[in-house]
Formats: structure tokens, C-alpha cells, sequence
């Protein structure tokens, strides 16, 4: 019993993941630190619920609606919605009114509530509406390509798409990858070597800050339900 989580990439500019998962008897999950801002939508006993997540900077421990279905989509880096700026939804989220089984209300208009084969759909609904927009300096920072502009005005425009420094979102993206490294079965060590921890130690406190679990819990699936799907083997 537990949290069955199923994630698949996506092909939209605008969306990184779509996500699903599935509560069962769980009442309880730790939340895992991610860069991104999301929209989510569940049904529990026949009641239909839509909410904004924002990104999260760190571990915690949250809530879990019992015997409850979701559908998530999160969104690139870079991206906002019009109407919340990101950086106001860090650390935060809001449940969005008005929410039915087959619609959900955002930026003035009422939108189709997707399930997870046609997330993108609905996002390019919002894309051309202009209730989703983006900063394409983010896009091409994140591409690895050199700005015409100082560090400076890139920091602070990504500060301002984003929420979170470029530093805080490398160490995020770190954190995770190394969880689901070592829930695949990969050595510590190795994590450390391949991920460039300085050592172990450094590795045990990112996990603790951004993930909630030691590298053992990861490893042997132990800590209890979790918001991070680890399904998955590692490479070599």
C-alpha cells in the first residue's frame, strides 16, 4: 500500500513531465523539492479537485487524500502562468474553484479537465489563450546557450520566471537524479562519482534537504510513501 506513480517526458516546450499516480490508505507523503510549478488534478469519492503546485526548495512532510486518483503536469522552467507569478507560488499552491469531473476554471475561462494522454493539448489550449507564457531567455539558458546579456540580468531573469536561483535549481535536479540512481540499485559511491558530490557526506545532505531519505532508505525502499516516482533501473 502505498503511492503508484507512473511519469512519462513529454514532447511540448512547455511541459517537462506528466505524471499520475493513485493513494492507497496512505494519509501521509514526504514532498520532494522539484523547480517546477505544476497543475494537478484529482477525484476522491466522487468529488473532483484542480490546484496550482508551486516549486519546492526543499523535503517536507504533506498531506495525501486517501483512495484518490491524480493526473499532473509540470511545466518547463521558464514558464508562468499569466495571472500567479511563479515566484509567488514557491513553496505554496492554491486549489483552483469551481473544479467538476470534466472541467476546472483558471484565468477567467473554463478548460477541459485532461487526463494524462491529452495534458498537452490542454496546455497548448492555455499557451494560446496566454494564460500559460514564458520567458525565452530561461529556454535558452537552459539549453546551454550564452545570452547576449550580463550574468547579472540572466540571474534575475530567471529569479523572476522561475523562483530560484540557476544554483538552486542544479542542486534540485542533482538531489533527484541521485535518488532515483540509488532507488535503481546504483552504489553510493557511484552516485557520488558520476553526480560530482565532493563526497559522501555532501551526498547524505542533499539527499536529507531535497528528498527527505538516506541513500540506504533509497535503496531499499524504506521511509513510507513518497512524492517522487523511483521505478526506474539505473544505468551504467
Amino acid at each position: 500500500m502505498g503511492l503508484r506513480f507512473t511519469t512519462r517526458a513529454s514532447d511540448s516546450p512547455w511541459v517537462d513531465t506528466v505524471w499520475t499516480c493513485a493513494s492507497e490508505q496512505v494519509t501521509q507523503m514526504t514532498s520532494v523539492a522539484t523547480a517546477h510549478w505544476g497543475l494537478v488534478f484529482w477525484t476522491q469519492e466522487g468529488g473532483a479537485y484542480a490546484a496550482v503546485s508551486g516549486p519546492e526548495t526543499g523535503a517536507g512532510v504533506a498531506p495525501v487524500p486517501v483512495d484518490a486518483t491524480f493526473v499532473g503536469i509540470e511545466f518547463s522552467l521558464g514558464t508562468s502562468l499569466r495571472v500567479v507569478p511563479t515566484p509567488a507560488l514557491v513553496d505554496a499552491g492554491a486549489e483552483l474553484p469551481d473544479a467538476t469531473a470534466r472541467t476546472f476554471r483558471l484565468d477567467g475561462a473554463r478548460w477541459e479537465t485532461p487526463g494524462p494522454d491529452d495534458a498537452e493539448a490542454l496546455v497548448d489550449r492555455l499557451v494560446r489563450w496566454g494564460a500559460v507564457v514564458r520567458d525565452p531567455l530561461v529556454t535558452e539558458v537552459r539549453r546551454g546557450a550564452c545570452p547576449s546579456v550580463s550574468a547579472r540580468t540572466v540571474e534575475r531573469r530567471f529569479r523572476a520566471a522561475t523562483g530560484l536561483t540557476q544554483g538552486a535549481v542544479r542542486q534540485i535536479e542533482r538531489a533527484r537524479e541521485a535518488a532515483a540512481l540509488l532507488a535503481g540499485g546504483l552504489a553510493v559511491a557511484d552516485v557520488v562519482s558520476r553526480l560530482a558530490y565532493f563526497d559522501e557526506p555532501h551526498l547524505a545532505r542533499s539527499l536529507q534537504r531535497y528528498v527527505g531519505r538516506t541513500a540506504r532508505q533509497l535503496r531499499e525502499g524504506a521511509g513510507g510513501a513518497i512524492a517522487l516516482d523511483l521505478v526506474q533501473p539505473a544505468t551504467s
